[in-house]
């Protein structure tokens, strides 16, 4: 299979060619086929979220495991209630009062809702499940891409299992070339960091994986919320898993990944120390802005500003593809704060640099 690259003009979707680009992503999905497109996070696989064959694509082209469910992406229709409800009708049997004030501070935006699945989800996108993971992107190209097909879309990242997730049509294509049709190429996505997944029909509601929309901003539009508790205690479970996104080991890097928590000013004597203690190893350093970069020879990522969240976030897969494109077996990273979209770096992170199981 030969990919397509399709490019995207994201400020000019109207122009000629952005138009003739969608509209062949469109025809491709609504025959059963796989588009990775851009979204305000990270970049997703899509497929017809209505046709069970093509969304077992997704899964055999990113050697996904059945136990993990996917998301479905919808678009706004046409009048007052657009906004709110879009292409959701079909798809879900109830939407509870929490969720619908979350939908309307939120969507279009990177929030996930669990809500409670009709008949016309497949079985594959829940893991069997009695919830379906939904959201309307606020990237006008997925927006329209959606629109386009005419149907919802079901897209995952769009990299290989586990793998760390991709911000750019590049990131996509060294996963994924030759495994989907075609990818809709609009440049890097915003956020940098997968949507915010929470379950709204739980007293209080649970956050399975963090987000750009953090746990405070839930809060104050719909109440009580917590972070879920607890994790998989192998990478494969025996039982599906409640949320994308919950696996042991994910959005990791080829090379080992090292975490550094420590305060600011003993950072750079403890990435030395790192450095010393792993002879022999290419050594990359996702670095923040406030360190100088170490003497000793290390390949250096600049990621940003440990006060600035949403820049590390934004950067942060970036990051990792760099250094493992320029063959590092081993990343340092310090660990930032977990406030704000900080706590969704700090949780990428750490599922990240988890040890990789026999």
């Amino acid at each position: 299979m030969k990919t397509l690259r399709l490019k995207v003009d994201a400020g000019r979707i109207d122009s000629a060619d952005s138009v003739k680009a969608i509209d062949r992503a469109a025809a491709i999905l609504r025959a059963g086929g796989l588009v990775a497109m851009p979204t305000e996070t990270v970049y997703g696989l899509g497929a017809n979220a209505l046709d069970p064959d093509a969304v077992q694509r997704i899964f055999a082209a990113k050697h996904r495991p059945a136990w993990d469910p996917i998301i479905v992406h919808v678009a706004p229709a046409s009048g007052q209630a657009a906004r709110r409800d879009g292409m959701l009708s079909p798809l879900v049997r109830e939407i509870p009062d929490a969720a619908r004030w979350l939908m309307e501070a939120f969507w279009p935006g990177p929030l996930t809702l669990l809500l409670p699945r009709s008949g016309a989800v497949p079985d594959a996108i829940t893991a069997g499940r009695p919830l379906v993971g939904v959201r309307m992107p606020s990237h006008p190209v997925a927006l329209e891409l959606i629109r386009c097909a005419g149907v919802p879309i079901a897209a995952p990242s769009a990299n290989l299992f586990a793998h760390t997730s991709p911000t750019t049509a590049d990131h996509v294509l060294h996963d994924l070339d030759g495994r989907i049709d075609a990818v809709l190429d609009a440049g890097p996505t915003l956020h940098g960091v997968e949507s915010t997944v929470v379950d709204p029909c739980q007293t209080p509601m649970v956050i399975y994986r963090p987000g750009a929309v953090t746990l405070e901003q839930i809060r104050k539009i719909a109440g009580a919320v917590v972070m879920v508790s607890g994790a998989p205690l192998t990478e494969m479970p025996a039982q599906p898993l409640a949320s994308p996104g919950l696996g042991l080991r994910h959005y990791a890097p080829n090379a080992r990944l090292i975490l550094l928590e420590a305060p600011v000013g003993e950072l750079s004597s403890r990435i030395v120390e790192a450095i010393a203690s792993l002879p022999g190893e290419t050594i990359g350093i996702l670095l923040p802005s406030e360190l100088a970069p170490p003497a000793e020879r290390a390949e250096i990522f600049s990621w940003g500003h440990l006060n600035a969240p949403q820049e590390l976030a934004r950067n942060l897969y970036a990051g990792l593809r760099s250094l493992d494109a320029r063959g590092c077996t081993v990343i340092v990273c310090p660990l930032p704060s977990g406030q704000g979209i900080g706590a969704a770096v700090v949780d990428r992170l750490r599922k990240a640099a988890h040890p990789r199981q026999n």
